[in-house]
């Protein structure tokens, strides 16, 4: 293949990503998730004053945001696309999108470096075939998984790109001097981005190092300029780390709080009359090894991976797996010839998984398609490196047969991405905020008060970010509440008023209600409704 053909291949894959990540991104999803709208407003907030929701200048810790200390480095990416497009959902998911995109580009920059003698110029030609980094970026490409992480606000899709771009550029660098410092400057972002990123981005380093310390070694100013710069952009970082509020969200969501492991380990001890060898083989750090290691691997389902994907509609539309179920067989046959053939850096795509999957063991709910999406692309690279065995050893009918089946599959999960997903899910995604906001709008002057409740949970950002509120403004008549495990609640500002669903709060003077339909008291003379895409019910505006 000539490098012409070659690179536009590349070209072509690279549009193939941008168009199934930007087409329409602004309305599928069909709404923004509290987080998304918390990222848009930050944004705004910080472009027009300097400091975020609640008036912290220029955080480069963390945002408060709902209380869970939400690394900032999204909002400063979505900083430049609120000022050019204006506080729109379009603007607000422009980061996950493009980066998304970015990360297919290294995909192939990173299978390029992995196939290659290490310190030599990468070479195409490994198993007699051009394609493993144009197939791992194809792949990547039309991944169902990275698809509809790219098309939402997800922090996560971004510091998977600081990696990946972070590997690359280190492997770059054991040739090319200066690559380091890019390297370190992407893996310091990653930390700032997204939360597991802070446990991955630092193992990874320390393979790297471990690995190549006498490179390392042998450019020692380069090497201590890198460090030097990363530990300068993570001074922030690790001040906040060192404080409890960094550990609120492990807190909230890790298996060790689970006090189930302590009940049934101190029952069987019981059970045993309190013999001291019940104490060491019914001990709780067993039941917490235990419970870790089949969080571990419900991260490796099957059905997970290849049939239905994460069962949280926000990460997939339930049609098809994270993979497409095609891409199975050469996913395990990849990883074969991966060990078989033992290539000088062929140990860190399985390595890369394997720490991948770690912080997402320590999680509740369990697989989790964002907190693993760290070990992207190391999945692609192992399917790719199938495919080209199979290229290799099939006759071009099977080829063929191949082709249209990845197709047809590639079909489907965007006819239900297109088709049925806006419709069917569009209640997780908190559909109904923008059009009762929009309503409300046009009504505030004939109200004393405006009550909205929380059904569609944390309603407050969403009327800061669709009125586009001014946010000193919004600071000076704020009613905040911070509970003491680190949530924080906004109860009011100017006429707004937000309440629990199950509540029915008396306003004072002519005050208009908003609930779920379901929720509405009998005596509630409805003013206006606002359903869900498929038409049925969902929020009402009403007055007592």
């Amino acid at each position: 293949m000539s490098v012409k053909k070659h690179r536009l291949l590349l070209g072509l894959i690279i549009a193939i990503a941008a168009i199934v990540r930007f087409w329409h991104l602004g309305s599928n999803p069909p709404a923004l998730s509290w987080d998304e709208a918390a990222w848009g407003y930050n944004a705004f907030t910080i472009s027009r004053t300097g400091a975020d929701e609640f008036g912290r200048f220029l955080p480069l810790d963390y945002l408060e945001s709902f209380g869970d200390f939400k690394p900032p480095v999204y909002a400063y990416l979505t900083v430049l696309p609120v000022a050019i497009f204006g506080l729109t959902e379009f603007a607000t998911r422009f980061a996950s999108a493009f980066f998304g995109t970015l990360t297919v580009l290294f995909t192939y920059l990173l299978a390029k470096e992995l196939f290659s003698p290490a310190g030599q110029k990468p070479s195409f030609m490994i198993h007699n075939s051009l394609f493993i980094p144009l197939l791992s970026a194809f792949l990547l490409a039309i991944s169902p998984w990275h698809i509809m992480l790219s098309r939402a606000a997800f922090e996560a899709n971004v510091a998977t790109f600081f990696l990946v771009a972070g590997i690359t550029f280190f492997l770059i660098g054991l040739r090319r001097k200066g690559c380091w410092l890019i390297s370190a400057l992407s893996f310091a972002l990653s930390l700032m981005t997204f939360n597991t990123a802070r446990v991955v981005g630092p193992l990874l380093v320390l393979v790297l190092a471990i690995a190549f310390r006498r490179q390392l070694w042998q450019r020692k100013a380069e090497t201590m300029l890198a460090l030097v710069l990363a530990f300068a952009l993570l001074l922030p970082t690790f001040k906040f780390l060192s404080t409890p509020m960094s550990r609120l969200r492990f807190h909230e969501v890790n298996i060790f709080s689970d006090t189930a492991v302590v009940l049934r380990a101190n029952q069987a001890v019981a059970n045993d009359n309190n013999a001291w060898w019940s104490t060491v083989i019914h001990n709780r750090r067993w039941g917490y090894a235990l419970e870790f290691i089949r969080h571990y691997f419900d991260n490796l389902n099957p059905r997970f991976l290849f049939v239905s994907g994460d069962g949280n509609p926000k990460f997939s539309t339930q049609d098809v797996g994270s993979f497409y179920l095609w891409e199975a067989p050469f996913l395990v046959w990849g990883l074969l010839v991966l060990v078989r053939n033992r290539r000088p850096l062929w140990w860190l795509v399985p390595l890369w998984l394997v720490i991948g999957i770690l912080p997402a063991a320590t999680a509740k709910e369990t697989p989790h398609a964002l907190r693993i999406e760290t070990t992207l692309p190391t999945w692609q690279i192992m399917t790719a490196l199938g495919l080209v065995g199979f290229f290799k050893k099939a006759n071009k009918m099977a080829v063929y047969l191949l082709a249209a089946v990845i197709v047809f599959y590639f079909a489907l999960f965007q006819h239900g991405l297109w088709r049925h997903y806006p419709l069917e899910y569009a209640s997780e995604w908190q559909h109904g905020n923008k059009e009762a906001i929009a309503y409300i709008s046009g009504v505030t002057p004939d109200y004393d008060q405006i009550w909205f409740s929380d059904y569609l949970g944390r309603p407050y950002i969403y009327f800061l970010y669709y009125l586009q509120t001014d946010p000193q403004a919004f600071r000076s008549s704020a009613r905040i509440y911070r509970e003491s495990y680190g949530f924080v609640h906004v109860d009011s500002f100017a006429k707004y008023h937000f309440y629990r669903a199950k509540e029915q709060p008396k306003g004072e003077g002519k005050a208009l209600y908003v609930n779920a339909a379901e929720n509405i008291p009998p005596q509630a003379e409805i003013i206006a409704e606002f359903p869900l895409p498929d038409g049925k019910a969902n929020l009402v505006a009403y007055e007592i």
